[in-house]
């Protein structure tokens, strides 16, 4: 669902950051969930709002209709999204390298190619081209 519809994805990520800003230190994008790593702006932590509207934005872009159970109905919800998301505060740099290893190889984890290289929605290539990680990392 979420690469069938990236460029969708991406605007709602790119509205939602013009709006509320931050940056993306990590993120990739799988078929159905997505891991990130964000630098909020100083004296601001509210990354559940910022969820909501690129999850808001990114479902009311596209045409999804799937059959919903009357739970999900009732909520006025596609079913495309989990109700939470897991928040962690990164608390040093070994574990802002473990979290970004681990947004690089999601891909390879969940057998849909062999090389992080490999996977096209990622920020892996943009962290290649940085010289954060060399292009044959696994």
């Amino acid at each position: 669902m979420l690469v069938e519809n990236i460029d969708a994805l991406r605007q709602a990520f790119f509205d939602t950051m013009a709006e509320q800003p931050f940056w993306a230190d990590a993120m990739v994008i799988l078929p159905d969930h997505i891991h990130a790593i964000w630098t909020l702006p100083e004296n601001d932590s509210d990354f559940s709002n910022r969820w909501r509207k690129i999850k808001t934005r990114f479902t009311q872009s596209i045409d999804f209709r799937p059959s919903l159970s009357k739970s999900l109905a009732s909520k006025g919800e596609k079913g495309i999204w989990q109700r939470r998301f897991w928040e962690h505060c990164i608390r040093d740099d070994q574990d802002y390298s473990v979290h970004l290893e681990y947004c690089w190889g999601n891909p390879i984890k969940h057998g849909l190619v062999e090389k992080a290289k490999d996977w096209p929605y990622s920020s892996f290539h943009r962290d290649v081209k940085r010289g954060i990680v060399p292009k044959d990392w696994v």
